[in-house]
């Protein structure tokens, strides 16, 4: 059309099937690697100890591994903690050894590594405790999920909330995913990025429905496929400078902020490609796909209420 000829620059909604497809693909992965594999819970969920440790040298995280690697310690993690004279050494339960036993065998093996050490706290989370972690933060997913749902078809209109949750949970299930199949540590840190990532993604869907309504309005003469096609091209610089520049943030964070937020900041990357990719080819396409068009955005006119533009 006319009206649309110098405003669509790229057929989005012509690649929608290819789309649909890709992400089935992932989710397919992410959801079967999950049921297959699991989460590599960290001690935030599955209870343990946590012992914190000062050097009076900067310390050589590799010679500690190698020393816990050999005794029954072996499967804990060993990251620095701020400094590169502080380490953190998070420990899963152990049977028949409380914090103390723990935290004295632990302080003997470190003199191993040459250089002195010194105890600085030590902190034990229940297997109990983990439990109800797990459980409240998997709530706090389905109830912000929910809230969302409620908050789209208020402003919006049905069709839209749906697409905009389908393309939050695509978000969740593909970070998640990511999680099972590398088994890095998922810990509280993570879970909160994943909600991180649901705020931004909803934030970056709802951009793309505003204007979507607005063209529904200006283009009356345009089918729903040319209008979100006009209305993600609009948006497209908008989307792109605000993850490129998220993007650095968190690029920063994931290469420089040390081993505690490694999880974090890579669950956050992953989760903004991935959402700016769903607000673009989830959430419309599926909006589109349920039948959306311009009478449901337009209000409705009570008969009556018109005036008559005859003289």
């Amino acid at each position: 059309m006319k009206i649309l000829k110098e405003k669509t620059a790229i057929d989005f909604m012509g690649k929608r099937m290819p789309a649909f497809v890709f992400s089935g693909i992932l989710l397919i992965v992410s959801v079967a690697a999950f049921f297959t594999q699991g989460l590599n819970y960290g001690i935030d969920f599955t209870g343990g100890t946590i012992v914190e440790v000062a050097y009076a040298e900067p310390a050589d995280l590799n010679a500690i591994r190698n020393v816990l690697s050999g005794s029954e310690f072996r499967d804990s993690s060993v990251q620095y903690f701020g400094t590169s004279t502080d380490v953190l050494v998070r420990i899963p339960p152990r049977e028949g050894m409380n914090n103390a036993e723990i935290s004295n065998q632990l302080i003997y093996l470190l003199k191993d590594t040459g250089t002195s050490v010194e105890m600085r706290r030590v902190e034990f989370v229940g297997p109990q405790v983990g439990d109800e972690l797990k459980e409240d933060g998997g709530l706090a997913m389905i109830y912000a999920l929910f809230g969302i749902l409620i908050y789209v078809a208020i402003r919006f209109q049905t069709r839209f909330s749906i697409g905009a949750i389908a393309a939050l949970v695509h978000d969740v299930l593909i970070t998640i995913g990511f999680f099972a199949i590398t088994q890095m540590n998922f810990d509280l840190t993570v879970l909160a990025a994943i909600l991180a990532v649901i705020g931004y993604s909803l934030n970056d869907t709802i951009v793309v429905f505003d204007r979507i309504r607005e063209n529904f309005h200006k283009l009356r003469k345009a089918e729903p496929v040319e209008v979100m096609n006009v209305s993600i091209n609009e948006t497209l610089s908008r989307t792109i400078i605000t993850g490129l520049t998220t993007l650095l943030v968190l690029l920063a964070l994931f290469f420089l902020g040390g081993e505690i937020i490694h999880a974090f900041s890579l669950a956050l990357i992953l989760g903004i490609i991935v959402g700016t990719y769903s607000s673009i080819y989830i959430a419309s396409p599926v909006t589109l796909a349920l039948g959306v068009t311009k009478q449901d955005l337009m209000p409705v006119v009570k008969e009556g209420t018109t005036t008559d533009d005859r003289p």
